[in-house]
């Protein structure tokens, strides 16, 4: 049972405080705030405070427990948004272990050779700078292309793709700081034992970047889920969060709490990805020396 004087117990704890106080501040703002908004010159900087922009909290927690449309019998709001969330969560976690593989991988391949990091590393730096948004049709297009015997590409494997680009960077950064991490000594001490590269990179340098790779890991996981949003968005990929937040915003006029309610997914899809890092975290106790942001 966790204590709450332990660490876990204290970032619980801490994590539930947030959500209280950014509830309090939202309300806090719709009380004291002006109805149409803090506006400098041309620039709205604070948004409206009517119910229509900003409803109340309780009144977008409520909608969670009534039917997705008010006119019919369909499903609980919470019912349909559990399910586009778990849909999301599956093609980020796709993109995620591909984008960790190949990030380990080309962290692995510029750590044995310099030549090859000093050719890479500015190429995976400037993929980053690339619009996400302006990529993904892109994906989709050159994906429908791709037919091999029975395979035929589908639109969650190009969402899933465009989140493991996200995904990639931090892994093959963090990884490739914690590779070179060993004291030299340690290094030259693998070397007078006659021990070969493939084993020193098992029993050395991979305990030794777990400090560094699991920050990479939390943040690959967190890119995996706002690439896999954007790309539903993008691409048009239906049954995810990312398409539920469109399609709920239409209804914004007439049920100003509903688009709110794929929002609250989005939250928890972050929250079960971060989440199962914490839980690799744990297993990788013994490794972990503290950490090292990458």
């Amino acid at each position: 049972m966790t204590r709450t004087g332990s660490p876990l117990g204290r970032r619980v704890l801490l994590g539930a405080l947030g959500v209280v106080v950014l509830a309090a501040v939202w309300e806090l703002y719709k009380a004291l705030g002006p109805a149409t908004g803090v506006v400098l010159g041309d620039l709205t900087v604070l948004p409206r405070t009517s119910d229509l922009a900003m409803p109340h909290v309780w009144d977008m927690v409520a909608r969670l427990f009534r039917p997705v449309r008010s006119s019919g019998d369909d499903e609980m709001m919470w019912q349909a948004v559990l399910q586009a969330s778990f849909f999301s969560l599956g093609v980020a976690a796709v993109g995620w272990l591909v984008g960790v593989v190949v990030g380990m991988l080309l962290a692995i391949v510029m750590q044995r050779f310099r030549t090859a990091e000093s050719a890479l590393l500015p190429w995976i730096v400037l993929s980053q700078t690339v619009p996400l948004i302006a990529i993904a049709p892109l994906v989709k297009r050159w994906g429908s292309q791709i037919e091999i015997g029975s395979f035929s590409w589908e639109n969650w494997m190009s969402v899933a793709l465009i989140a493991s680009y996200l995904a990639f960077f931090p892994v093959s950064i963090g990884a490739l700081r914690g590779l070179e991490s060993p004291d030299v000594n340690h290094v030259e001490l693998m070397r007078t034992y006659s021990v070969g590269w493939w084993a020193t990179l098992v029993r050395l340098r991979l305990p030794a970047s777990v400090p560094y790779l699991l920050p990479a890991l939390r943040l690959a996981a967190a890119n995996a889920v706002i690439g896999t949003v954007v790309a539903e968005v993008s691409i048009g990929l239906r049954g995810g969060i990312g398409r539920m937040i469109v399609e709920y915003a239409a209804a914004a006029g007439g049920d100003p709490a509903k688009p709110w309610a794929p929002i609250f997914g989005a939250v928890v899809v972050g929250l079960l990805a971060a989440g199962v890092v914490a839980l690799i975290g744990l297993a990788l106790t013994r490794y972990r020396r503290g950490e090292t942001p990458a």
